[in-house]
Parts: C-alpha cells; sequence; structure tokens
C-alpha cells in the first residue's frame, strides 16, 4: 500500500505522515524534505526556490520524478507531496487542510530558523503567495490543482486537531476500506 498526503504549508502532512509511517513499520518519504535540501544546496531558501521554480522548473522535475520512481524501489511506504496524488494515483490519497492563520503560527513558532518571517501576520501573508505561486506553477506544469479536494479519498482538517488524532483518523478510515 501507498499513502501519499498532500495539504498546505503548515498542515502538519510531514508530521502526520511521519507518525503514520512509524505505525505502519514503512518508510516515510518527504518531497517538501528534498526540496529544501536542494534548496540548501544550491544557496538558497526554499522561498527563494519557489520563485525560481516559476521560470526554471529543473527542481519540481527532479523531485517530481523521484516520488514516481519510489514504487519500483518499495513496495509500501507514506509520502508527503503536495502533487503525490497526481504521480501515485493507485495510492490512498490524504488531504490535510488548515486556517491559514493556524498554519503561519505553526511554522513560527516551530520552524523560525528556516522561515525568514517577522511575525505570524508576514507568515500568513507569505503562505497566501506560496500558495497561489505553488497553485499556478503546478496548474502550468501538469495541470494539477492540488487544493483539488475531489482528487482525494481522505480530507482532513489539521486547524484544531493535533497530529496523532489525524493519524488515528486515517487509520481508521484504512480499517473500514479493508486495508490494515
Amino acid at each position: 500500500m501507498i499513502i501519499t498526503i498532500g495539504g498546505a504549508p503548515g498542515s502538519g502532512k510531514s508530521t502526520v505522515g511521519r507518525m503514520l509511517a512509524t505505525r505502519l513499520g514503512v518508510p516515510f518519504f518527504s518531497m517538501g524534505d528534498i526540496r529544501r535540501s536542494y534548496a540548501r544546496e544550491h544557496g538558497m531558501t526554499l522561498t527563494q526556490l519557489n520563485e525560481l521554480a516559476i521560470s526554471d522548473p529543473t527542481s519540481d522535475y527532479l523531485v517530481d520524478e523521484h516520488q514516481k520512481e519510489l514504487p519500483k524501489e518499495v513496495k509500501t511506504f507514506v509520502l508527503d507531496s503536495r502533487l503525490g496524488f497526481k504521480f501515485l494515483p493507485q495510492s490512498f490519497k490524504v488531504y490535510v487542510t488548515v486556517d491559514r492563520r493556524a498554519a503561519a503560527e505553526r511554522i513560527f513558532t516551530q520552524r523560525r530558523d528556516i522561515e525568514e518571517w517577522s511575525s505570524v501576520e508576514d507568515g500568513m501573508r507569505s503562505l497566501a503567495a506560496r500558495e497561489t505561486g505553488d497553485r499556478e506553477r503546478y496548474l502550468k506544469l501538469y495541470g494539477a490543482d492540488p487544493a483539488d479536494f475531489s482528487q482525494y479519498d481522505l480530507v482532513l482538517d489539521s486547524s484544531k486537531t493535533n497530529p496523532l488524532e489525524l493519524m488515528e483518523e486515517i487509520m481508521t478510515f484504512l480499517q473500514k476500506k479493508g486495508g490494515r
């Protein structure tokens, strides 16, 4: 079984994905982590890499090809990816929504060393710009809108729910569907 988890920045998709993979005893892969590493290797922030990707989609193609190839190497895994639903259509597809303020508060508190925000409000503006830019980029490159909920098997809201509760909701849904 392959489980892909998409969602807005700050929704908790990586945290939930890691927890779910641990619970299931399967590998976890994060395309966001790969993009952050790529950005660091090239002396950029993730924001700068995303801005560059508008005119040069090289980093998108590298990450996207990587996730397409994963099932050839590993049969069962959890994947944190905004476009996992598209590149792994055979997967069980989860989308995690979040209120933008809640997302900005999480990121501002937990990743201050990565994001260059001066405040939560600054983060909210940055997240809105990132979501718009990413959506436009994905539509242009692939004709795919990761925020179109009709593409997912399960949509959860993490605004007022902790990651453990979200993971349990996914596990319950999988059990009802005859999964693990």
